[in-house]
């Protein structure tokens, strides 16, 4: 790794700091000490490549942390994959190219477990990004995500940006996406388990067969994980290799989508049956990721277990936005 800093008293902008994830990233930067500045849509349209990476580096930030991008569950991936690679190809070339021209300290951005092969040796491993295509149900937006560490590389070698990425795993907690067009699993669910609560349905139908298995990280523990990179950098990497800055933030445990529908069913108290629809995709099969190489440079693992991290995530769905 390159030399640690300190981030106290350090101006941090984060884009996409309003939303899921970059809203625990601002929180757990400024309780390290950071001064956040966190653009909104209305602020700085990052589809705009040239004036948004221009209004970027405008705010003089230290340190650029990039967490915007477009995404959302199986659905949304069948259904956009034009936007879903276009719309994340210019965001993350606007903020690289602003992290270029405001000459910032370090560059840490956001990819995706998406880049990753449908077919691949698992857990996934860093190396292996680039050994075949992403799994086609998000493969336009899991190669937006892949071409990301390629800019890195190039950025690295071209221009001598200090960027490092973050892979995290599958996503959920307090604030997520609760949208029924756009909803990852574990959110998906807890909206349809508390529906059906609510309403005494008998039965929940879900998509699949179940027997899919998911790497389910707590928001908050990725947050802490790209706190830790941005301390650490990603040291010295030959600008070949793409794969060379990008460290995986994963929960170490693999869990059937069937067990974790369960879980949900149960952290919601919901009493009717669970019904699997063989129909509707499971996605890749497996989907597992290593985080021995994130540990090994940061010393960073996540903490927070499952039942725990469903419990607030429910808790934080029943209390509303804010």
């Amino acid at each position: 790794m390159t030399d640690r800093v300190d981030l106290r008293g350090a101006r941090v902008v984060v884009t996409g700091g309003h939303g899921f994830l970059g809203r625990h990233v601002q929180a757990v930067l400024r309780e390290r000490g950071a001064a956040v500045v966190a653009p909104g849509r209305s602020d700085i349209d990052l589809a705009d490549v040239r004036p948004a990476a221009r209004a970027l580096a405008a705010l003089q930030p230290d340190y650029l942390v990039h967490c915007a991008a477009t995404g959302g569950g199986i659905g949304f991936m069948r259904a956009n994959p034009g936007t879903s690679c276009t719309d994340n190809v210019l965001v993350n070339t606007a903020a690289i190219e602003a992290a270029r021209l405001a000459k910032v300290r370090r560059y840490v951005a956001v990819s995706s477990a998406c880049a990753y092969p449908g077919r691949v040796d698992q857990p996934m491993r860093e190396p292996t990004i680039g050994e075949g295509d992403p799994e086609p149900t998000n493969g336009a937006y899991g190669q937006a995500k892949r071409l990301m560490l390629v800019q890195g590389a190039g950025y690295a070698h071209e221009h001598g940006l200090d960027c490092v990425f973050a892979v995290p795993t599958n996503l959920y907690g307090p604030g997520d996406d609760y949208d029924e067009r756009s909803s990852h699993v574990v959110a998906a669910l807890i909206r349809r388990f508390e529906a059906a609560r609510l309403a005494h349905d008998p039965e929940v139908v879900v998509w699949g067969t179940g027997r899919a298995t998911r790497d389910l990280l707590y928001v908050r523990d990725c947050a802490e994980g790209i706190a830790q990179l941005l301390e650490s950098g990603a040291g010295p990497e030959p600008e070949s290799r793409a794969w060379g800055r990008a460290f995986n933030l994963g929960s170490g445990r693999e869990t059937t989508v069937r067990e974790i529908a369960e879980s949900i069913r149960d952290a919601v108290g919901f009493a009717g049956a669970l019904v699997w629809d063989a129909t509707r995709p499971d996605g890749m099969p497996r989907k597992v990721l290593d985080s021995s190489r994130m540990r090994e440079a940061t010393g960073w693992t996540a903490e927070t277990s499952l039942a725990k991290g469903l419990g607030e995530a429910v808790a934080a769905f029943r209390s509303g936005p804010g």
